[in-house]
């Protein structure tokens, strides 16, 4: 029955954790030295401006374990949506797939403190789209599985009627 609440609130994971591989996750600025970087899930870029007020690419590094971690959730919670036979399997799915995203979320704020080491000081610092949708997956993953534990509790109140 992939037409169940939970496989909805588990289409929703996968598609906030595969947005958030293409958005940016994290930005910083320092507006006195006309520095700033942002961070996704593949890179960390700091620019600055040049004389002109062209925007130059200063230094960049990979973040790509970030993509990774999440595309491994996000493949997880479709894998999780087909095993709607066996809802103790989607549990313990639901609960590996909460502790990937924790881990996502965990690497993303890592990357941000180190952004800071990149930037004299910090004068602007915002968590970005790709930031949300995270935690955005973690509260539909945490729905998805609340609903799952119900339907558990209801099958297992049916087969003590019989």
């Amino acid at each position: 029955m992939i037409q169940r609440i939970q496989s909805i609130f588990l289409a929703l994971v996968a598609g906030c954790l595969i947005a958030m591989s293409f958005f940016p996750l994290w930005s910083k600025a320092d507006m006195d030295a006309k520095e700033s970087v942002k961070l996704t899930a593949q890179s960390m870029i700091k620019n600055a401006l040049d004389e002109t007020g062209a925007e130059i690419v200063v230094e960049e590094r990979s973040t790509i374990f970030i993509a990774i971690v999440a595309l491994i959730a996000a493949g997880i919670a479709i894998y999780s949506i087909f095993q709607y036979k066996n809802r103790l399997t989607q549990m313990k799915l639901g609960a590996l797939n909460a502790l990937l995203m924790a881990a996502t979320l965990g690497l993303t704020y890592w990357q941000s403190t180190e952004m800071t080491g990149m930037l004299n000081k910090v004068t602007h610092d915002s968590p970005l789209v790709g930031f949300m949708l995270i935690a955005a997956a973690l509260v539909f993953n945490l729905s998805a599985n609340r609903f799952i534990r119900k339907d558990e509790k209801l099958v297992k109140s049916m087969d003590r009627i019989r």
